[in-house]
């Protein structure tokens, strides 16, 4: 909206600041900051009128969170609101892969709100059928998909580029579509998944955002992109927008969700953000790098599907219990310690992801 102000900036030269990308995701980090801090508590007060007994708690969970009973859930609608309105209000709006990019973080946003109404009506761990959500998740997803290979260039269409490597790209023709929908729907539940503490999920979110702004920014700059020796797409710079309103929408809800949280971003938040992160990756071409940049969700995942897997077939856990976090919880690690760490986890895992820019 206001990138439109660039158009009086012959009359009125300071307006050209609006051209720059930076300056407006600056601008939206700030916006989604403040909306969330300002319409927080409302949304919170409002939310534990209508939820009353709050998200319910695993039985079989660690005994510490069996005093969070109570506490609302769906804080996701106010990350959500201020990425929209900030998006809105800084991004080039005629820029498509912004639209693709918040068309899926608000489909995942209503698919995760529906699960988590289910969940505190009903006051039951699990919302609507897993078959039925993951169904949904893979539409929206080739969707996205469907229209990012429409936008792409016929050299990178189809094609899935790899990390340290200057110039290869595996041509995966009409599979790249499957492969993008894994991506996405892989994205958003791996992020569900680690959203099981408080604080927990949301800066590895934020440390992801921040990466992925500034590989978008990079790879939608041509000069930027041939320094680097990356592959460049037109017009993915705009995401680094998006991802600014990620990082200030963030912030604003750490404010409420730091321990002892007054407020979960329930399946509302953690499917959207993962869904947009994994949009964004398939979109700048950097899918293989958010495996390494969202490796602590990626772990989290793997934790689930080894112990499912484990006790199946043989009878034995490997785990404690299971995501991984839970584990470290029933070995006598502290919340905030198991949340710390990770928190540092992540901040590694951006960096290496940040290297494969340069290790080529």
């Amino acid at each position: 909206m206001l990138y439109e102000l660039v158009s009086f900036s012959d009359q009125i030269n300071i307006l050209n600041v609006f051209r720059y990308i930076t300056f407006r995701t600056g601008g939206a980090i700030f916006t989604a900051l403040l909306f969330v801090l300002l319409f927080g508590p409302g949304i919170i007060a409002l939310l534990r009128l209508k939820q009353g007994k709050g998200q319910p708690i695993r039985e079989d969970g660690p005994q510490s969170h069996f005093s969070k009973k109570g506490t609302p859930t769906m804080g996701g609608l106010m990350i959500l609101a201020g990425v929209t309105v900030a998006t809105l209000l800084w991004a080039d709006l005629s820029n498509a892969y912004v639209w693709i990019v918040l068309f899926v973080a608000l489909a995942y946003g209503g698919i995760g709100f529906y699960d988590d109404y289910l969940k505190v009506t009903k006051q039951q761990s699990s919302g609507f059928g897993g078959r039925a959500r993951l169904g949904l998740e893979f539409l929206v997803a080739a969707v996205a998909v469907y229209f990012l290979v429409q936008l792409s260039t016929p050299d990178l269409a189809g094609k899935l580029a790899l990390p340290f490597f200057k110039t290869v790209l595996i041509d995966l023709g009409l599979f790249f579509v499957v492969f993008g929908m894994f991506i996405i729907v892989g994205a958003g539940n791996a992020v569900n998944l680690t959203d099981g503490l408080d604080g927990l999920a949301i800066v590895p979110v934020m440390i992801a955002a921040a990466t992925f702004g500034l590989i978008a920014y990079l790879i939608g700059n041509v000069r930027f992109a041939s320094y680097l020796q990356i592959h460049h797409v037109a017009g993915t710079g705009e995401l680094a927008v998006i991802c600014g309103a990620l990082i200030g929408a963030g912030l604003g809800f750490l404010w409420f969700n730091a321990p002892p949280a007054m407020i979960f971003m329930g399946d509302t938040g953690s499917l959207a953000l993962g869904g947009a992160l994994g949009a964004i990756a398939v979109a700048t071409k950097h899918e293989i790098v958010l495996a390494i940049v969202g490796g602590l969700f990626v772990l989290e995942t793997l934790s689930v599907i080894i112990q499912v897997a484990s006790f199946k077939m043989t009878g034995r856990r490997v785990f404690r219990m299971a995501p991984l976090h839970h584990h470290f919880e029933q070995k006598g690690w502290h919340e905030s310690t198991v949340v710390v760490r990770f928190w540092i986890i992540s901040v590694i895992l951006a960096l290496i992801g940040l290297a494969t820019l340069k290790l080529r």
